[in-house]
């Protein structure tokens, strides 16, 4: 009974330093998904307005083509795949909090 608290308190102290570094992994991703979501999202619009304009000026190919680079970095293309991304990170780190400290 004691040797069995012993190795759990053990394994406790062996996945905290996972836990810290999924939680710092997770902080920091976040922080840059932010900032480049902003940039991005400027970057997205000039883009989605360069679209229209080669759509209805030049050649309706090259249009759709940057309307979907576009789409592509704006808030709901990439950036969201990330976000996503980062959530299954979260929901490992609370899975193993969860299994070791709960």
């Amino acid at each position: 009974m004691i040797a069995r608290k012993i190795l759990k308190l053990l394994l406790m102290i062996a996945v905290a330093p996972i836990v810290v570094a999924l939680t710092l992994f997770v902080w920091i991703c976040l922080g840059l998904v932010y900032v480049s979501g902003l940039v991005l999202g400027l970057i997205s619009m000039i883009l989605a307005l360069l679209g229209v304009a080669v759509l209805i000026t030049y050649s309706p190919q090259n249009g759709f083509i940057l309307l979907l680079m576009a789409f592509l970095i704006s808030p709901m293309g990439l950036p969201l795949a990330a976000i996503w991304l980062l959530g299954k990170v979260q929901d490992l780190k609370f899975a193993i909090q969860d299994w070791m400290y709960g």
